[in-house]
Order: structure tokens, then sequence, then C-alpha cells
């Protein structure tokens, strides 16, 4: 909007300053909607409707006129504008509506993600056989899905609910700090998804590969790549495009491509790397000298990488190259509703349905609940066990009560005896 403004006050005040002149008889050229030259009495002046309502309307070819009395100018109703500049009244102007049920779906998407993957990274962070180089990439990525979800948060909040409504003129620093930090949490988790796409690459095709050497390398591009990026935009946008609370994209903003070119080479990157990890796959899949199991291990990781089509931003190719202004509704669905979920879909992908951590889950249930078994037990019987010290034999006489044919039978019998 802000091109619209300013589009708007450059014609009003080359209008004004071409109409200054005294004029003794007739009407004085004026600013009105567009620009009216002098005129005579009786004449009759017919414009072009003015460029800028191309902004609000496709149809925006018409004229406008006005005639000039003894009395001054005619007067000009918003409606008879509107009506021949090509405005549809007839439209149900439900724009409001359409944004309103947006920012309620990426609200409802954002909180989603940041519950699952708060819960993901407390279950990586409490089970210790889980503390391994690819679960702390993944932890990096839940980060950062979390900071971009807050960052929506704190935006929304400063933009729609605090008062920052003049979009343009200087924005406060404040609206701005929020504007770079939403901008780098976007750009960090693109980087992110872009390292768990060089590290599966790497894991497949280096043989001899050291994860403590390059998960240093990794840090550096998830977290120091995007912020080289938002600080060359920051310092641009402070000097050469300092305009209200830099949240809005102007066609004529050359500086957002600082933003927008190292994200769309992250997603091509990833898209690469997904066809490169799909052809090794293939080749160890049908490699002679790998085993059964072998190769059903390569299966499934064949097809959780299948899954990870929408963490590569794929998706978001379609829309990459098209301009801003065309099919905006649908944009805005695929990037900000659809996009919202992507958290929750990485703390899925990653943690919950991980055969890893669902295992290590059952292992400490199964330890919690046998020895919350064998405590209420063995208070049950202490009254008849004295004070000669047998407590831990009387514990596995407890578990020895199962006969060696029903042991064979039962392997939860098994998993008791060795977890003691």
């Amino acid at each position: 909007m802000c091109d619209v403004v300013n589009e708007i006050e450059t014609e009003k005040e080359r209008c004004e300053n071409s109409t200054s002149g005294n004029v003794t008889s007739g009407c004085q050229g004026m600013w009105y909607i567009a620009c009216w030259p002098s005129a005579k009495v009786g004449e009759v002046i017919t414009i072009s409707c003015p460029s800028y309502l191309s902004y609000f309307t496709d149809h925006h070819k018409g004229n406008l006129s006005k005639t000039c009395t003894a009395d001054g100018w005619t007067e000009m109703h918003s409606i008879d504008i509107a009506v021949n500049c090509g405005y549809n009244l007839n439209s149900t102007g439900d724009d409001g509506k359409f944004f309103l049920q947006v920012k309620i779906g990426y609200t409802i998407g954002h909180s989603v993600s940041l519950v699952s993957l708060i819960t993901a990274i407390v279950i990586l962070c409490i089970f210790r056989k889980l503390h391994c180089t690819r679960n702390y990439i993944h932890m990096h990525l839940f980060v950062s899905f979390i900071l971009k979800a807050i960052a929506v948060f704190v935006k929304d909040v400063v933009l729609y609910e605090v008062g920052e409504v003049d979009n343009c003129s200087s924005g406060s620093i404040g609206c701005k700090a929020v504007m770079v930090f939403f901008q780098y949490c976007i750009m960090a988790s693109f980087f992110w998804l872009l390292v768990e796409g060089l590290y599966l690459h790497a894991l497949l095709a280096v043989s001899f590969f050291s994860e403590r050497k390059y998960f240093w390398a990794y840090i550096l591009i998830g977290w120091g790549g995007p912020l080289i990026f938002i600080t060359a935009w920051s310092v641009a946008k402070a000097y050469y495009n300092d305009v209200g609370c830099w949240d809005i994209i102007e066609k004529t903003d050359v500086f957002w491509w600082i933003i927008k070119t190292p994200i769309l080479a992250s997603i091509l990157m990833n898209f690469i790397l997904f066809i490169c990890i799909i052809r090794i796959l293939r080749q160890k899949i049908n490699c002679p000298d790998i085993g059964r199991n072998e190769s059903n291990q390569y299966s499934r990781l064949a097809k959780s990488t299948l899954l990870l089509i929408p963490l590569f931003g794929i998706n978001f190719i379609v829309f990459a190259f098209i301009p801003e202004q065309v099919k905006t509704e649908l944009r805005l669905v695929f990037d900000l509703i659809l996009g919202s979920f992507q958290g929750f879909v990485v703390a899925v992908l990653y943690c919950f349905l991980n055969g890893e951590v669902q295992g290590e889950i059952k292992r400490k249930w199964r330890r919690w609940h046998l020895q919350r078994y064998m405590g209420s037990d063995t208070k049950y019987q202490h009254p008849s066990m004295g004070s000669n010290g047998n407590n831990f034999s009387t514990q596995i006489s407890i578990l020895t009560r199962c006969s060696p044919k029903t042991r064979r039978a039962s392997s939860s019998c098994q998993e008791d005896l060795s977890s003691i």
C-alpha cells in the first residue's frame, strides 16, 4: 500500500505545482482524486481515471468528468467515481473476512507446531540414549521452528494490536526489530532444513563421515548464514528504504531479494539433494552385496525420505517465481496456513514417528511399570520377611515363579529378568 500512498502524494504535489497560478475567472485547478486543470465557466473537463486505482481493481480504465459553473466545480460522489473507474458495487467485499480466517488458520497451525516441537525437544533431552549428532541437528531444527512461531505471534501483537498503523512513515525501532527477528527466524528454518538434507546426503554418500567435525559447520550454516543475509537486508532498508515497519513488500522493493534469494537457493539445493538421496538409496537397495536386514533398513529410510518432501520446501517452488499479485489467496493459504503446520510435521517425522524414540519410550515405560509393581509387591510382603536382609532375594523369587515352560512362552518374563 505504500506504493499507492507514495504515488498519490507525488501526483498531488505535481498537480499543486502546475495549478498554483491565480485564475481571475472560471474555476481554479485542483486536486481531487486526480488532477483537474483550470477551466472556464460552462466548460466540461474530462480526464482519465488515475493510474493508482489499478491497485484496487483490474478494470480501472474509464473517465471522470467535472463541470465548471459560476459557483465553482460541480461535486462528484464517491460512488460515481467508483462506478466510472470500474469498481463493481455488487462484489461481496469479504476480503477482510478471508484475511481474518487466514490469520486464525496460521495462529492455530503455529500453536500446534509450538506445542509439538517443545514436546519433541523435551523427549530428545531427557533420554540419554537419544543424545547423538543426528538428534542434535533435529533439535536445532526444532528450535528454529519454535522461534519462527514465537516471532509470528510477537509480530501480530506489535502490528495489529499495539497500533502500528502508519506503515508508510518511519516506524519505531522496536517495530523494525521485531520484523528483523521475524525474517531471521523464517530464513533460519529454511537453512536448518537445508542442513538436514546436507547431513542425510553426507551420511549416505561419504564413506568415512566424521559427524562431530561436520556438526559445527552445520551450526554455522544454520544460524550464521541467515544472520549474514538479514544483517545486510537490515542495513539496506535502514539507509535506502526506511519506510514503515518494514513489514510490507512492495513491487519496487529490490532489497527484498536479499532475503528471497538465499531462501530460494536453499530450497533448490534441497531439491537437488533430495534427488541425489533417492538415487543413492535406490543403488544401495538394489546392491546384491547388501543383506536382507540392511536392505530393509534402507527401504525404511527411503520411505522416511519420501516424507521429507514437504520439509525440503519443494511445495514453495510452485510459487517462488510467480509474481506476488498472482493467485494471492491461494498463495496465502499455502504460505501462511499450510506453512504454519510445518513445525508440527517436523516434530512428527523426526521424533514421534522415530522408531528409536518410540523404542526408548517403551523401554522406560516397561522399567517404570516393573519398578512400580515390584515396589508395591515388596511393601505388601514386608511384615512377613523379618529383618534378615533378604529383600533382594525375595524380589528375585517373585520373578522366578514363572516356570521354565512359561518363561519360554512369555517374552515379557525374560524382559523383566534382563532388566533386573
